[in-house]
Order: C-alpha cells, then structure tokens, then sequence
C-alpha cells in the first residue's frame, strides 16, 4: 500500500508539473492573411451579399481595428513589412518581386530577420501555408527563413484547380506547389486544400511547445475560380466576376471557420493569438470587390488601397467585441506577437505591441503617425490623428477622415500650415529609409525580354555572310 501511495503521489506531481509548464507556455500565433480582399466586403464592415459569419465571428470575440492598415497598397512589400514588423521601405522593398527561381536578389534580404526565425528561437514551432511571394530562389524559401513547415507557391498567385508544370507564363500561376521544398500537385480547391495542410501542422505540434502558424490564402486575388457548387449559391449577384468573387470569399470565410474550430477543439482558445488581415484593399475593376465607402483601390494610397479589415482575438487577454479607433497598421501584428512570446525585441523594429493598447492599459495612441510610400515616390502618404496628407503624381491633397472618410473633400488650400507638419514629418521618417533593392516585376520581365531579343539578334548577325 505504501508503494501504491508513493505511485499515485508521483503522479499527480507529474500531471501538477506538466499543467504548470502548459499554463506557463507562451501563447500560439495564428496569422490568416487574405490577399485583395475589399474593406467592405466583410459583415463586420456591412456586407450583405457575402456572408462571412465566421469572420463575423472573430470580430464579436475578439478587436476589430477599426482603422486598420497595410503597410503597402499591394501584395510582397506588404508581407515583407508583415514578416520583419519594419516598414519595408527600410530595407528599400517597395515593389512586387518576379517570379523567378534563379535571381539571387529579388527577395526579402536574408539581412532582415523573419518574425518566424525570432519566434522558432524563443522555442516555436513554426509552419507557414499558402503565398510566400518574398522571392522564388534558394535563399528566400520559407524553410531557410525561419519556417519548420511549407505548403504553398512562392510567386505572387496560382490557379485555384491547376498545376501544370509544362506552362510557359511569366508570373507561373500553375507552377507545381511547394511541400516542404518538393514539388506536389493540386487536388481540389486550394483554399480547401490550404487549410487542410494548415490543420496537418497544428496535429504534429507537441502539446507542451507553442506554434507559429502563418495562414497565407491567396483567396480572393485572381484567378476569379470557386467551386461550381459554392459559385450557385449567388445567383441573386447579377455581375458575374462579384458572383464568383462572393463564392471565393464565402469558401474563404468556411475555412478560417474550420481553423477556428480546431483551435477550440485543442482547448487553447486563451492561449492563442488569432490575427486577420487583408494584405491590401480590393482591385474593384479586377476581381469585383468592394471597398465600401472608401475611395480608391488595390495600388493606391488612398484609403481603397490600403484601410483593410484588421480583427485580433486573444480570449482573455484581449477584449471581446471591442472596436479599436486610433489607427494601426499591419507590421503591428508581428510586433505583438514577439511581445507575447517573449521573443527578444530589437530596437530598429517599427511596429507596435497593440495588447495594452486594445486592453486600454496604454493612454496614448500606438502611432504618432503612419507612413506609404510607393516605387519612385510617385504616390506617397501620412496619417496624423484624423488628418492624411496624399501626395499623387504631383498633387497635394489633404483630408479629414473622421468626417470624410470617403476622401472627397480637399483641404489642401485651406490648411498650408498642415500640410507643411505633415511634409515634414514624412520627410523625417523618408530620410533613413532605403532606394529600391530591385525593380518591379513587369519592368524585370521587360528587361528580360529586351534582353532575349538583343542575344537573338546578336545570335542572327553572327550566322549572317
């Protein structure tokens, strides 16, 4: 009886010390980023011919940023800012890498460290899913920047149904996936099939070691493809790109469910961070999205462009069906997520921890004021409080969004002495900043192009008597 009771104590101080490491354990960090998603297409920001109840959902349990941003009106600069939590111009990553697995260059600089290599050394386990778009060569791939897991494509979009490795396209959207760096083929919908590998990483996780998972969908950017089934549930949307559009959407919202639902059926809805995000507004003229009552779109730093739907749960830590106003913006979210890790922070780092913020712990604003800047200066722009300051093609437009957030009203000649701060204050934040690493991708394909034409006609001249 002794040596039963002796057994039994073992036991229990085993199971007292195992709860006492798990409630110890750093929180998990789940990112789902959508790519072109409109503001307004999202119940939580007043859709109502794409039901998103899942979306809807995240939002009523946890902050809705109600000034939320992306660091870039379009899609690699955005996750490179997303991925380091600096503003990309710092490192002179301002424009859309080529898809091409054998430029050295054209990547996120392996001089910048990844949100998942600080996570992975503070003891995570890190997976990544989905669109990498932060260069296609060696160097750049998610399992030597910090990832333990990969499934996914590295250019900048794919074709929902389709791999075909014989396609000649520049951008590649039917290049075989990626599984952890072997080539794999496409079998359903790639949003599905995106979650279901999202799942198969959260199941090999150990209980006692926190993850990282980054959910990358490339849902909703073009192609316009969804499953016939799902595109026949709108008929009621007379426009035929929104009715597919609403279909990818509706697909989207399912399977951010199913990642939801399995966070709770682990039990660790209080020890994970949930963060969602667009990586910029919607291409209206595109792939028919709506970006509400703003104005502009994809590749403008007017609000269409860049104000994106930006929700963070955290049950427990955060509050539920809060609405945040003060502005954030995207490299906020890696910030927060070092912070609740217990990763180190490094000072050069520009994003903000938004926890004591949204908890209404911190008195002041996260930001004194945010900054855009596009390739060649040509578009650029500053958020102060309620004031913004758009310089495009040369014109100088000043708007209060809290009265206008539609940006119709010009305040420009009105108001010179603030137009004059908010100059200066981005000329302050532009001085340190850095010179394009690479050009875009459609000039690096001209380039290439121009290129294959002088070798031919060089080639054409040498066989010429």
């Amino acid at each position: 009886m002794k040596l039963l009771s002796c057994w039994l104590l073992m036991l229990v101080a085993l199971s007292l010390t195992s709860a006492t490491l798990l409630a110890d354990q750093p929180p998990n960090i789940v990112v789902i980023l959508a790519d072109d998603l409109g503001y307004g297409d999202v119940g939580f920001n007043g859709c109502t011919d794409i039901p998103t109840p899942n979306l809807d959902l995240l939002a009523k349990e946890g902050v809705r940023f109600a000034n939320g941003y992306s660091s870039h009106p379009f899609c690699s600069p955005m996750r490179a800012g997303l991925m380091t939590s600096r503003y990309q111009h710092r490192f002179g990553y301002v424009t859309n890498v080529a898809y091409d697995p054998h430029n050295t260059r054209m990547g996120l600089p392996v001089s910048q460290t990844t949100l998942a290599e600080r996570l992975r050394l503070a003891g995570y386990r890190t997976g990544m899913v989905g669109k990498w778009h932060l260069g296609a060569a060696a160097p750049f791939h998610p399992l030597k920047r910090g990832f333990d897991f990969f499934h996914g494509f590295l250019g900048g979009g794919h074709d929902y149904f389709t791999v075909d490795t014989t396609a000649q396209l520049a951008e590649n959207y039917q290049a075989a996936l990626d599984h952890n760096g072997q080539p794999v083929g496409l079998d359903g919908y790639l949003t599905h099939v995106l979650t279901d590998q999202a799942l198969q990483f959260m199941s090999t996780v150990a209980a006692d070691q926190p993850y990282f998972l980054y959910v990358a969908y490339n849902a909703p950017h073009t192609p316009l493809q969804a499953p016939e089934e799902v595109i026949a549930r709108f008929q009621s949307i007379a426009d035929p790109k929104r009715r597919t559009y609403a279909a990818m959407v509706f697909s989207l919202d399912e399977q951010i469910g199913r990642l939801l639902r399995e966070i709770d059926a682990r039990s660790q809805r209080e020890k994970t961070l949930v963060v969602f995000l667009s990586d910029n507004g919607g291409p209206e003229k595109s792939n028919g999205s709506n970006n509400g009552p703003l104005r502009g779109e994809k590749g403008e730093v007017y609000e269409g462009g860049i104000h994106v739907p930006f929700v963070m749960r955290m049950t427990g830590t955060l509050p539920a069906g809060a609405v945040f106003e003060p502005p954030v913006i995207s490299i906020d979210a890696a910030r927060t997520a070092l912070e609740l890790a217990g990763a180190e922070i490094p000072a050069e780092l520009d994003g903000v921890n938004l926890v004591p913020h949204a908890r209404g712990e911190a008195k002041t604003p996260p930001h004194t004021a945010l900054f855009w800047r596009m390739e060649h200066d040509q578009k650029t722009a500053v958020r102060r409080g309620d004031d913004k300051l758009c310089e495009v093609d040369g014109q100088t437009q000043l708007f209060n969004l809290k009265h206008d957030l539609s940006e119709a009203s010009d305040l420009a000649s009105g108001k010179p002495e603030v137009v004059a701060e908010l100059q200066e204050l981005f000329s302050q934040w532009n001085s340190s900043n850095q010179p394009a690493l690479f050009p875009s991708f459609r000039d690096y394909h001209e380039l290439l192009k121009e290129f294959h034409q002088q070798v031919e006609a060089d080639a054409q001249a040498a066989d010429t008597p």
